[in-house]
């Protein structure tokens, strides 16, 4: 039998020492990624997952209500087949029409050859052209104002802190009265107005509470004092609004509505709502440390003025993607994160993933709610948020001594 250079037999593929020490550089190699992955799931821990199992049930069964009850009502098992409906999901060029619009879904069909003339069932075509892009709006809405709240507590190291408290909502309100009753011709940018103007209410805020710097109470006041005026500013547009039409849709805008939403507000939405979830995601580890004071904040190396003003837009972006498709919905961002606060503990790593499951599943289930407590009526979701915040926030200042502080 020949035997290698090395002096081993030619067909026994090396010697133990060889195989141990290519067994060990491929561990170094593989280490680093391992480490990587368990860096970014070391502040998951077990009282996480049943909160997003449970959010994720109640997202499913409130949607799958939705879809099954309208004009063309249908069975649960009829509504689920029409979700997950083969002619859909087996097109990819049909889910790129749905989610990315027929202009650029049209695009990319073409240049991989996807079909998108495709023939549907009728109850599918109802859920998936009429009421699922409710449902995914609604999932949207949810995790964005949640999101939103728990970054604006931390900013302000204050559990009253929310979108609302902070001037962003009054801010986006006014913009969209001013559109709908002074500049109607402009509608179609509604979106875009409501966004501007929740951040110049927020911009003017922090300038009020800037002196030499900011601090949680001078926000809060500062918030408080710019959405009262702004309020008041939206009360007086009503007395300009002469048409009965445009008075109803500013009232569906300002009290929060999901009433008539389609794939356009789905588009509008979803990207913004990736990037808000990513940078709060991102900014976990600086939330933590904001929540630990000041001057520990300092001490550790941060500046907390510009760590501050950048989680706030932020917030600020998640909550102007919210009130751009649904107008504004109230209690959400101020509630959800006391929920979750209180099922997985303040670590901002866990927080800002579970607000993201909570906050989807309270509006989902809300937005049951609001289409089916007076139907045929559908009253604003708006609504029915505020009549369940308002109880649980009451239920919160009975149980907790020391609400307002984080």
């Amino acid at each position: 039998m020949s035997e290698s250079p090395s002096g081993s037999p030619s067909g026994s593929g090396g010697s133990p020492a060889d195989s141990d020490a290519t067994d060990h550089v491929e561990t170094a190699r593989a280490r680093p990624a391992r480490d990587r992955l368990a860096s970014l799931f070391s502040g998951v821990d077990g009282t996480l997952v049943p909160v997003v199992v449970a959010s994720l049930a109640v997202v499913g069964i409130g949607g799958l209500i939705q879809v099954s009850f309208g004009t063309y009502s249908m069975t649960a098992v009829e509504a689920w087949r029409a979700v997950v409906d083969p002619a859909v999901w087996g097109h990819p060029g049909l889910l790129a029409e749905f989610f990315l619009g027929e202009t650029l879904g049209g695009l990319l069909a073409a240049q991989f050859g996807w079909a998108t003339d495709v023939a549907l069932a009728h109850p599918t075509l109802i859920v998936w052209t009429v009421r699922l892009p409710r449902v995914l709006v609604a999932v949207l809405v949810g995790a964005n104002l949640a999101i939103s709240g728990a970054i604006f507590q931390a900013v302000t190291r204050n559990e009253l802190a929310s979108p609302y408290i902070l001037g962003v909502s009054s801010g986006a309100g006014l913009a969209i009265l001013l559109t709908l009753v002074v500049f109607s011709g402009m509608s179609a940018f509604l979106p875009i107005f409501a966004a501007l103007g929740g951040t110049v209410a927020f911009l003017v805020v922090y300038a009020i509470a800037w002196k030499g710097g900011t601090s949680p109470v001078r926000l809060v006041l500062a918030g408080v004092i710019v959405g009262t005026v702004f309020q008041s500013l939206q009360t007086g547009l009503f007395f300009f609004a002469d048409d009965l039409g445009v008075v109803q849709s500013a009232i569906a805008w300002t009290t929060g509505s999901l009433t008539g939403t389609d794939w356009e507000q789905v588009r509008l939405a979803l990207p913004w709502t990736v990037l808000a979830l990513g940078f709060a995601l991102a900014g976990s580890r600086q939330l933590n440390v904001l929540l630990l004071g000041e001057r520990t904040a300092r001490s550790l190396g941060m500046s907390v003025e510009r760590v501050r003003f950048a989680l706030s837009g932020v917030a600020i972006l998640a909550a102007a993607a919210a009130i751009a498709v649904a107008g504004i919905v109230g209690f959400v961002g101020l509630i959800v994160p006391h929920m979750v606060r209180t099922l997985v503990g303040s670590d901002y790593r866990q927080l800002i993933v579970g607000c993201a499951f909570v906050g989807p599943a309270l509006l989902v289930g809300a937005d049951v709610g609001a289409r089916l407590a007076m139907d045929p009526v559908q009253i604003p979701v708006g609504i029915v948020t505020g009549l369940v915040g308002g109880p649980y926030f009451l239920y919160l200042m009975r149980r907790q001594d020391q609400l307002g502080d984080l």
